[in-house]
């Protein structure tokens, strides 16, 4: 599956999540544009997981801030 596949199936999963219908950009952030919480990141994480049969530790969800870190991680999971 290419980025572009990938950016279309975590679009569809965002949307639940982004509750002031905030435009998803590479640089918007969970924290700051989005205002995730924990539980709602925990919980998108989550989806993520399940819809692509992986797992993103810890470390690796610190380390993703905004929605372009995530497409490419998430990309980079599935071809491992």
């Amino acid at each position: 599956m290419n980025p572009t596949q990938v950016e279309e199936r975590i679009r569809t999963l965002i949307e639940p999540f982004n509750k002031k219908g905030v435009a998803v950009e590479d640089a918007t952030t969970f924290a700051g544009d989005l205002e995730f919480d924990s539980l709602t990141v925990m919980d998108f994480v989550a989806a993520i997981e399940d819809e692509f049969d992986i797992i993103i530790s810890m470390n690796q969800q610190a380390e993703i801030e905004n929605w372009g870190q995530l497409i490419a991680a998430v990309h980079k999971l599935q071809d491992s």
